[in-house]
């Protein structure tokens, strides 16, 4: 019988285990336990010296709903100098336990047999005490808007140049927050002291300011209709007198001119309107010229009411001159040139119109005069005047807001804030048939001054 030592019975035990090594037969048996597989670690900063000396904990996820995070695990191991960490989600977790499948092999000597498990690779990280498993955002940094953090960017890593910039935006901001609660403040002090009766009655006031921007001067406390809004106001004698010559074609004008007016109003519709040199094919010329001698249907009728009385016709020729001449203006948005409806315009009615009715822009280079909505409203407003004199303090609203296309509601509130009278009248139509017209008239004492549906609405608010 061989000693323990003898080299013959070291041969024998040898093959014995290479035997069964080569006959060994393995067996997937898949995860050790439900929902956990086998653990495999490494190291990241190097090999350890003992590993009998370590203690792992393996944590699993208790989310068994969601399917991304309920195979979320966290093992951690401890030594006596240093605790590890490692995770297989988030950016620490190894890509190759997605790319890859890692078995774990327990071989049975004795049956030879070799049971194939799953397993998993953790990649373990030495825990400091200061340091956390899961670095979030300071609060501070929860809270910050994405303007902040830009701010914050800037203030760190910016140029001089958006150092600079960021400082002043600093300084010129004011606290929203702040400033509303100083608006609410002064608010509430304000509807204490004077009372929401008050505030709605300086609202009104503030109205009728804004809409004597661009009406005429308004005598309320006049005796007669004429010296409300006085004709001085509309024309100045000298400006009265520039009239003359211009107008003497109005004050000459018979039936068949009438007739005439009325066949090229509707050539201008149509667009094709026969000039002596043929038909005109360019836009803006024939819309120039069709500017020059279109005539619209207000003036048109006033035309046809001229009293026979010399001094009468020559007063009445004159104001209804001038009132065409500010219907034309105003259907103008930009005013180019140093004249305001072309040749033949007296230079005194001229500056008044650019003076009067314009507000003065800068633009590509240029001064220009530009008829503003405002002006347009101001232009209605003199036009409305200087009818009620042309016609015995009494005009048809309707035709006068058809030939300047505003709508009935604007023409309206205009007429209601110069403190017109406003009545309804049938009126019979070429075709037999009939529509409403509305009438605007001055007469005293005047009304009460109404500007708009926005006084009314206050009314109901309060």
């Amino acid at each position: 019988m061989a000693t323990p030592d003898s080299p013959g019975m070291d041969g024998q035990t040898g093959d014995t285990e290479t035997e069964v090594l080569q006959s060994a037969r393995w067996q997937y048996c898949g995860e050790p336990d439900d929902r956990q597989k086998a653990v495999l670690v490494q190291f990241s900063n190097g090999k350890l010296q003992n590993p009998g000396n370590m203690r792992f904990t393996l944590y699993n996820s208790t989310d068994l709903v969601n399917p991304r995070q309920k195979c979320h695990r966290i093992l951690a191991a401890e030594t006596d100098r240093l605790s590890y960490v490692g995770n297989n989600f988030g950016t620490g977790a190894l890509k190759c336990n997605t790319l890859c499948r890692h078995f774990v092999g327990i071989l049975n000597k004795t049956s030879g047999q070799m049971e194939v498990y799953d397993a998993e690779v953790f990649n373990m990280q030495p825990l400091f005490a200061e340091d956390s498993i899961e670095h979030g955002p300071p609060l501070e940094n929860q809270n910050k808007t994405f303007r902040d953090k830009l701010d914050s960017c800037i203030e760190a890593f910016g140029s001089t140049k958006q150092k600079r910039s960021l400082n002043s935006r600093r300084m010129n901001k004011v606290g929203s927050e702040s400033l509303n609660f100083t608006v609410a403040k002064a608010a509430e002090s304000i509807i204490d002291t004077k009372g929401v009766s008050a505030l709605v009655s300086d609202a009104m006031q503030d109205d009728l300011q804004n809409d004597s921007l661009y009406l005429p001067p308004c005598h309320a406390d006049a005796t007669k209709p004429e010296d409300v809004y006085r004709f001085e106001d509309i024309l100045s004698p000298a400006e009265y007198d520039a009239l003359e010559s211009p107008s003497e074609a109005f004050r000459k004008v018979m039936s068949e001119d009438i007739l005439k007016m009325v066949e090229e109003n509707r050539s201008v519709v149509t667009g094709c309107w026969e000039w002596p040199r043929g038909v005109v094919e360019n836009k803006l010329e024939f819309s120039a010229r069709a500017a020059i001698l279109y005539h619209c249907s207000f003036i048109i009728e006033m035309l046809k009411s001229l009293p026979a009385d010399e001094v009468q016709r020559n007063r009445q020729a004159r104001s209804i001159w001038f009132l065409d001449a500010l219907l034309r203006f105003r259907a103008q948005k930009v005013i180019k040139g140093k004249s305001a409806l072309g040749p033949g315009i007296p230079h005194i009615i001229n500056t008044k119109l650019l003076k009067q009715f314009t507000c003065l822009t800068y633009n590509n280079g240029s001064l220009r005069n530009l008829i503003s909505s405002s002006m347009k409203a101001k232009i209605t407003a003199y036009a409305i005047i200087l009818a009620l004199h042309i016609n015995n303090f009494q005009i048809d609203l309707t035709v006068l807001q058809r030939d300047l296309k505003l709508s009935e509601k604007r023409m309206i509130e205009i007429a209601r804030a110069m403190r017109l009278k406003i009545s309804k009248r049938k009126v019979s139509l070429a075709d037999g048939r009939e529509e409403d017209h509305r009438l605007g008239t001055l007469s005293v004492p005047l009304p009460p001054a109404q500007t708009s549906d926005r006084q009314s609405k206050r009314k109901k608010m309060s």
